[in-house]
């Protein structure tokens, strides 16, 4: 696995860069033993010292986590525990997915992932101020790469939003082959956007 640790304002120092990679690769192998590469990024927030992780385990799978303590070891700590709690409780699941995925494929071939292209659009500071860089009233496209919008089944969709810690995940359904979005709710649930279900 390929590791790449940096810091933000912080010196990461040899020790600090040993002690990541030993543990980082001691925490992930149990779980996956040919992960992709991983990224571990220190900072601080006012007093504390923050630590994020992201693990890319596997074509389509990333994982994030991170921990924050007043001691830059213990945010480390704090987020790789994290992260294995979240591999430890989608080990099984993931294995079992991989498993009826060969099934599943075969019977629904005609349902594949489909190329896509997403973008990032630059945030507005301030509504009031009129931007000189906005054309035609259209956000500024600052980044755009190239993706696929995979084909799951809503419980796989809603275990890789949440490996990857995100808030929303758009997917193909392996139902039925339609667009369908899981997304995270302020109330600590999930949601599921189904398009083609009348209301």
């Amino acid at each position: 696995m390929q590791l790449t640790v940096t810091g933000k304002q912080i010196d990461v120092g040899d020790a600090l860069r040993d002690h990541v990679s030993e543990e980082l690769d001691r925490g992930v192998s149990k779980y996956f033993d040919d992960a992709i590469d991983a990224h571990v990024a220190f900072g601080r927030d006012a007093h504390l010292f923050r630590c994020d992780i992201s693990v890319h385990a596997r074509r389509g799978v990333m994982m994030k986590a991170s921990g924050a303590s007043d001691e830059i070891y213990v945010a480390f700590d704090q987020a790789l525990s994290r992260a294995e709690k979240q591999l430890r409780r989608y080990k099984r699941r993931l294995r079992d997915h991989h498993r009826t995925d060969a099934r599943a494929d075969a019977a629904q071939n005609s349902f594949a992932s489909i190329p896509a292209r997403a973008y990032v659009l630059a945030a507005e500071e301030d509504e009031t101020v009129e931007r000189e860089d906005v054309a035609d009233g259209h956000p500024v496209v600052i980044a755009e790469t190239d993706t696929a919008i995979l084909s799951l089944t809503v419980g796989e969709a809603v275990m890789r939003m949440d490996l990857a810690d995100q808030a929303a995940l758009l997917f193909r359904n392996k139902a039925h082959g339609g667009l369908n979005l899981v997304y995270r709710r302020e109330d600590g649930n999930i949601g599921w956007v189904d398009p083609r279900q009348p209301a």
